[in-house]
């Protein structure tokens, strides 16, 4: 109250402004770029057609044949022989990422790479500097299309939630402004695995459920979801009212949220028991993974090793360091350790993986003489770092990883992502 008795100061409430953009068949437009006679043709993106792995990315033109990223490649050469399978190149991606990135940069100081294909900008409160956002968003859209020549498509909500399935809905190469208090209209007609998060297993939980969209999903009773998928089940309810709910949705666009663990595995094209091809790849791996814990400033306690057999059989092993490392050889040799201790040499291995956890920003208390030698490790391979940057990730290698045929798959998680980098 006043002290005249009326009403007391209005609060104004100003609501997000977050656009999702999302770089349509991202790595076949740049392929497209280096291959024009890729445009308009179905075209795969991860590997061959007889080879073991996942398709990262499918032309539109594959897509209508039902072939779709994550797909098993085999299965994608079957439902569209005719499609054109190419391994792909990691280091253009990341180039043009980061050309993305850039321009990203450009519209808004709070940006957040989701992907190496993908970002969210927080754009609240920018309109006397850029337009309303429709505006905004077509700006951006055309800058993106005349610097970098790729298609992408731009969603535009009051939650990074909302952004992100209109981006979706706007495919391809659109553009979706969900206006405020019209989210609710928006989400209900949609199938439940439009909702980020939702995979294969829980949408058929929700179906047996008879939970078909998002409109039904918003209708259930929140507290009979959470006693049924425990916080999961909290954070559908809130996603279906548009909420960011759950997860990384907690943290604002281009807030600081370091990860629990870092970590690289890969399957190989055929199962093996070649031990120097196995350690070899592991050398690769230790590698990939020290370089993104220097790129988020972090050190790492605990080594994981992850080894998979042919029948699928998997079995991990992990072991606490003295001291917190980011450096190659340390995680190297705990898990050469953990793998010469764990593999059964009369089994082939399907595959690989290397973690580190139990995460932190100092290394821990060490004599000074072997914190003077760590130092001057990390600044050697934070320069090798800058180098791979440059010329790619095979530009630079340790001596161990040459042994092995190792080729990088570009499903798999990239060793560097625009604005993780100088986090230390």
């Amino acid at each position: 109250m006043t002290p005249s008795g009326g009403p007391g100061p209005v609060q104004t409430i100003l609501l997000q402004t977050i656009f999702h953009v999302d770089m349509d068949a991202f790595f076949v437009s740049v392929e497209e770029l280096y291959d024009p006679s890729l445009k308009g043709k179905p075209v795969v993106v991860g590997g061959r057609p007889n080879e073991r792995g996942v398709v990262a990315a499918a032309s539109y033109a594959a897509r209508k044949f039902g072939v779709h990223s994550a797909m098993p490649l085999r299965r994608a050469g079957r439902l569209c022989p005719q499609a054109i399978f190419v391994d792909g190149h990691p280091e253009r991606y990341r180039e043009y990422s980061e050309r993305v990135y850039e321009i990203f940069g450009r519209f808004s100081p709070r940006v957040e790479m989701a992907s190496i294909d993908e970002g969210y900008l927080d754009l609240t409160g920018c309109e006397r500097l850029l337009g309303p956002p429709l505006q905004a968003a077509h700006r951006l859209h055309e800058a993106v299309a005349r610097e970098t020549l790729l298609p992408c498509s731009i969603g535009i909500g009051s939650t990074r939630l909302i952004a992100k399935v209109a981006s979706d809905q706007a495919k391809p190469n659109g553009v979706l402004w969900v206006m405020p208090g019209a989210e609710p209209a928006f989400l209900a007609p949609l199938e439940i695995r439009k909702i980020p998060g939702i995979g294969p297993v829980m949408e058929k939980d929700l179906h047996e459920r008879g939970i078909r969209t998002v409109g039904e999903l918003a209708a259930a009773e929140a507290g009979a979801l959470a006693e049924e998928f425990g916080l999961w089940g909290t954070a559908l309810a809130g996603k279906a009212r548009g909420e960011d709910a759950g997860g990384w949705f907690n943290v604002p666009v281009g807030g600081r949220e370091d990860p629990k663990s870092v970590s690289h595995e890969t399957t190989f094209r055929e199962d093996t028991a070649d031990a120097r091809l196995l350690e070899a790849t592991l050398v690769k791996l230790s590698e990939m993974v020290a370089r993104r814990l220097r790129e988020y400033g972090l050190h790492g306690r605990t080594v994981a090793l992850k080894l998979r057999y042919s029948d699928f059989s998997t079995i991990t092993r992990a072991r606490t360091l003295d001291e917190a490392t980011q450096l190659d050889k340390d995680i190297l040799e705990a898990v050469l350790d953990l793998f010469r201790a764990n593999w059964s040499r009369d089994r082939a291995v399907r595959l690989l993986g290397v973690e580190a956890s139990n995460l932190s920003r100092e290394p821990g208390q060490m004599p000074l003489l072997d914190r003077d030698l760590k130092e001057k490790w990390r600044r050697a391979l934070s320069a090798v770092d800058r180098l791979r940057d440059r010329f790619g990730e095979s530009s630079v290698e340790l001596a161990g990883g040459l042994r092995g045929a190792w080729r990088e798959r570009v499903h798999e998680n990239p060793a560097g992502l625009p604005g993780k980098k100088g986090r230390d």
